[in-house]
């Protein structure tokens, strides 16, 4: 276990779409103590946190000996709690796994630390190749390319690359029949897995930015760090988890976890 790896869940109560999520029950636990156990599972972890700013959600994660910090109702995103959390702190790695992931592989925890520490990048996520061919015009799976070392080039909700001479088809097959080295090369298509590795420094800094002018044209915060320079490594694992956004999502999970778990 590493001891200077301390992940992170940003766990906020109110949601639009689904009001107390974290709290949700699935299977028979909270959704965000399902959250805690995967990562907690994680051969990475030195430290679980749970950043709310709740009493019902910091109860809950006392009531199974998990860890909590309350952090200021007026701040805007994960990763600003993330930060508030790192500021108090010590940690040469912070980890941002969010609260609604309750499959979220331990696996893929740790291969986004592991490429964050075997690169000299500033950031690190994740990415799983996309054999849906629906799955490239849907805005709310984002995509992304990298160069040749696995370093982010662009994330986008837009199909990227896009293939000038291949139909959706043809580019599904290739993508099945040819994964290739490169992301996003020879039809292959790279779905983004919301978790970030970031180093100390870099968090804190990235925290501090104003929103960039990408970011607010695609609703994608990591753009941010990308548009001031940060480097972004990404890990590629086999597939993603599944996330619950609607109360529509939990039976799917449930589901899941009778199949899997």
């Amino acid at each position: 276990m590493n001891t200077e790896h301390i992940i992170v869940i940003p766990a906020r109560y109110a949601s639009t779409r689904f009001p107390g999520k974290p709290l949700a029950t699935i299977a028979g636990k909270s959704m965000i103590r399902r959250v805690w156990e995967r990562c907690a599972a994680a051969a990475c972890t030195a430290r679980v946190i749970v950043a709310t700013d709740d009493e019902r959600i910091e109860a809950e994660i006392a009531s199974f000996g998990g860890e909590s910090m309350m952090t200021p109702p007026e701040l805007a995103s994960g990763s600003e709690r993330m930060a508030w959390v790192a500021e108090r702190i010590g940690g040469a790695v912070f980890i941002n796994v969010q609260g609604d992931e309750p499959l979220m592989p331990p696996a893929t925890i740790d291969a986004v630390a592991e490429a964050l520490l075997d690169s000299d990048a500033d950031i690190a996520t994740a990415a799983c190749p996309i054999l849906d061919s629906d799955a490239m015009s849907n805005p709310n799976v984002v995509k992304l390319v990298t160069d040749r070392d696995g370093n982010a080039l662009y994330f986008s909700r837009a199909p990227i690359p896009f293939d000038r001479d291949a139909d959706a088809a043809h580019a599904q097959r290739e993508n099945t029949r040819q994964p290739g080295n490169g992301f996003g090369e020879n039809g292959v298509y790279l779905k983004h897995i919301g978790i970030y590795a970031f180093r100390r420094d870099a968090l804190l800094r990235f925290a501090a930015l104003p929103p960039g002018r990408l970011e607010q044209i695609e609703k994608l915060e990591q753009l941010r760090a990308m548009e001031n320079g940060m480097r972004i490594r990404v890990a590629r694992v086999p597939s993603d988890s599944q996330a619950v956004d609607t109360p529509d999502d939990v039976p799917i999970v449930e589901e899941l976890i009778r199949k899997y778990i």
